[in-house]
């Protein structure tokens, strides 16, 4: 029978005997074995795993661009509603009135309004689209005095300054007005005109495609784009050509 033989100096191992034979790894070193078993336990991801990964993100980044697809969606609905319901305040207080609100000669004894605070009568709804101050000059503001006083719409009927009157925005923060004149040469045909100011070129062309043609200089919805912050509808210049994202718009619509 073989006897153990311990072993002293750098190869001993407190409390192991080796058979004869057996070699001791030296102490502070690990054996090929054990870094075998390290390696093989540092496992990488699966393919399996890293698709889900893909798949996780992709449903996120799908998510976010459908989020922004239905706010350019509501936007430009918002704007569109604009354009529909000024057509339609305007017939119905010419059907209930027989004139045109702003242009109104009979307001102020109507509704016991503030002298000058009334049109003339003759049937053009006078004044910029964007004027402020409300004035017998500026039929396009009284415009939104009477409406109110009408009930047609809802709003301020303080028309004692510009912003006691809190005049119409659109969803974008832009000024919203209607009036007799021509904001943009290349338009025609119509009696009035609405414009919705401030808007990005990529809702610009949503909004053109969803009302009239797609196109800033065609049909009866055009757009032209701002210089330096500052509205070009101001009949003077025509229709831009084209819509381009980045840039803001003033549109108009006649009817």
């Amino acid at each position: 029978m073989f006897q153990s033989t311990p072993v002293t100096g750098q190869n001993s191992m407190k409390g192991v005997t080796p058979l004869p034979g057996q070699m001791i790894p030296p102490k502070g070193k690990v054996s090929h074995r054990s870094l075998f078993s390290m390696k093989r336990n540092r496992r990488g991801f699966t393919l399996v795993e890293i698709a889900i990964v893909l798949v996780i993100i992709g449903l996120l980044l799908g998510g976010v661009l459908k989020g922004q697809e239905l706010i350019s969606s509501a936007k430009v609905k918002s704007l569109g509603n604009d354009f529909r319901h000024a057509q339609v305040m305007l017939y119905g207080y010419q059907d209930k009135y027989r004139r045109l609100p702003g242009d109104d000669n009979g307001a102020v004894a109507r509704w016991s309004l503030e002298a000058g605070h009334q049109g003339n009568g003759n049937g053009v709804i006078a004044g910029r689209w964007d004027a402020e101050t409300p004035t017998a000059a500026n039929e396009s503001v009284l415009l939104w005095e009477h409406l109110r006083r009408a009930n047609l719409m809802t709003g301020s009927t303080d028309f004692s300054s510009a912003t006691a009157a809190a005049l119409p925005a659109n969803s974008e923060g832009g000024r919203f007005g209607v009036s007799g004149e021509r904001p943009i040469t290349s338009m025609s045909g119509g009696s009035f005109y609405a414009c919705s100011d401030t808007i990005d070129g990529k809702l610009a062309l949503q909004l053109d495609i969803s009302m009239d043609d797609g196109k800033p200089n065609t049909g009866t919805l055009q757009g032209v784009r701002q210089e330096n912050g500052v509205t070009q509808a101001d009949g003077h210049h025509s229709a831009s050509t084209t819509y381009e994202e980045g840039t803001r718009y003033t549109v108009c619509m006649t009817y």
